[in-house]
């Protein structure tokens, strides 16, 4: 089992570098931390009062890395998860922030656990994902996996601009969809076909 700083070094890596992409809501990233999450953590690395693009294009791969250690994984409890979850939902929290934990809440919710969809982590939460390991422990990770990947596709249906991030310009799997499907076992990738007919609708 990878140690969560393994999880967090490959999250970064995924990520990559600075792109201040008009599309994406976020803002100016670096290594997957936005600017908005750089300010709400204080983060005025040139020390001069603002924290602006300049602070974002400074900050290093290992300041990633322990801010999504200690913000994405510690203190969303995703840690008190099933092993099998931490990698996926850890990964789709800092690219999506609580929706990773309200996608994990309505599957379990589709499996017949009563709680909550609130994007938070507690008791209920937790006691249902455990128990739903145990059901199924060999398919919790996938079902989870798979979730993810409609929910990338779902936002991808409403709205145009956001496509890109989920087929290419030559209609191949965009990279939302390939994030995804690094947890999913192969058997239940979406073949070239079979992606083209789920994206056929769009533009």
């Amino acid at each position: 089992m990878q140690t969560v700083r393994e999880i967090a070094t490959q999250i970064v890596a995924r990520e990559g570098g600075y792109v201040n992409d008009p599309d994406d809501p976020g803002g100016a990233t670096n290594f997957g931390v936005t600017i908005h999450t750089m300010r709400t953590l204080g983060l005025d690395l040139d020390r001069d009062g603002a924290i602006t693009i300049a602070d974002v294009r400074a900050l290093t791969k290992e300041q990633a890395v322990e801010i999504f250690e200690k913000h994405y994984f510690e203190k969303p409890l995703i840690a008190l998860l099933p092993p099998v979850l931490h990698a996926s939902v850890f990964d789709m929290y800092v690219n999506a922030g609580a929706n990773a934990v309200k996608i994990l809440q309505r599957l379990l919710r589709d499996m017949g656990h009563d709680i909550e969809v609130d994007g938070a982590l507690g008791p209920q939460s937790i006691a249902a994902a455990q128990a739903a390991f145990l059901n199924a422990p060999n398919h919790l990770a996938d079902a989870y996996g798979i979730a993810r990947r409609n929910y990338y596709f779902r936002i991808a249906d409403r709205r145009a601009a956001s496509r890109k991030y989920a087929r290419t310009r030559a209609g191949h799997k965009g990279g939302w969809i390939k994030r995804a499907e690094v947890f999913i076992s192969e058997k239940y990738h979406l073949t070239e076909q079979q992606f083209k007919q789920r994206v056929a609708a769009w533009v």
